[in-house]
């Protein structure tokens, strides 16, 4: 653990100075959610609905992890030092925009998607989308950059990225999805429509999201795991099947509407695979010695 923790103070130490600030302002989103839900203890409301404290707590929690695992997982891409200065500045500048009208339409107690009240929340809605455009050009390009050659850069690591790239666009495109529902349904002239319509999409845009955490960072903790290197590859298919029949899984809820018997069995069925591995990981990696290396472009 104690080489785990080094190496991760290497990764701050040695960043770049765009990661860094990545680094930082990950964190300050990741603070605005945790205070948004001490809010939510303090003044009590609904959890749930249009308007609510959830969604600045989530989105702040949720943003903040994104753009850390994004600037991490970037690290190990070929890339330009110019372009990756511009796809991560342009990352954060979309993440700050989102998660800070978010919590302002919170704080204003509107809603903050599917809202065309006034001027000021369609202006709010616009850029709202807008963000989320750039998030998908961003992100599209450094997947674009993963499926390239990258010389030194562990195979199962290499893999992980790419897929975690993959997973945070399926992620990003449920949600594209999601505001193109509850869009519709508003104009329609049904509101509640809206958030209902657009709401079985949350399970399947969650997972997606987080794909770049989890896939990367156990390829990457894997690495310590004294194994040799056919059991390596072993657990990590079996995590990443795991967190694909997860995902899958989750977009068939989206797909039809709602939980069945038979697909809260079998995410729970896959989930237990993904749990699964990710202990063997986390037991495997205890005494920290870096077996796998990587080389990490600078």
């Amino acid at each position: 653990m104690t080489e785990i923790l080094r190496d991760l103070r290497t990764a701050w130490s040695d960043g770049r100075p765009v990661e860094r600030l990545a680094y930082v302002v990950g964190a300050v989103l990741l603070l605005s959610g945790l205070a948004h839900l001490g809010v939510q203890a303090v003044l009590g409301g609904p959890w749930d609905g249009p308007v609510s404290w959830r969604k600045p707590t989530t989105f702040g929690l949720s943003f903040g992890l994104t753009v850390i695992s994004v600037t991490w997982v970037a690290s190990f891409l070929r890339m330009s030092e110019r372009q990756r200065t511009v796809l991560l500045a342009g990352c954060l500048l979309a993440s700050v925009a989102e998660v800070a009208l978010i919590s302002l339409q919170a704080w204003r107690r509107v809603p903050s998607h599917f809202n065309f009240e006034t001027p000021f929340d369609i202006r709010v809605t616009m850029v709202l989308a807008a963000g989320g455009g750039v998030l998908f050009l961003v992100l599209g390009t450094l997947f674009a950059r993963s499926l390239r050659a990258q010389p030194g850069l562990d195979p199962e690591l290499r893999l992980a990225v790419r897929l975690g790239f993959g997973a945070l666009l399926a992620g990003l495109a449920v949600g594209a999805v999601m505001i193109g529902i509850g869009t519709a349904l508003v104009r329609g002239g049904d509101p509640q429509a809206a958030y209902h319509g657009a709401g079985v999409l949350k399970l399947a845009h969650a997972v997606g999201l987080h794909g770049i955490a989890l896939l990367p960072g156990l390829a990457w903790l894997s690495g310590y795991a004294d194994w040799p290197a056919g059991t390596r590859r072993s657990v990590l298919r079996t995590g990443t099947v795991g967190y694909l029949g997860v995902l899958a899984g989750a977009m068939w809820v989206g797909a039809r509407g709602g939980l069945s018997s038979i697909t809260v069995f079998a995410i729970a069925l896959a989930g237990s695979v993904l749990v699964s591995a990710v202990l063997r990981v986390l037991m495997a990696t205890r005494s920290g010695k870096r077996v796998v290396s990587e080389s990490v472009v600078r």
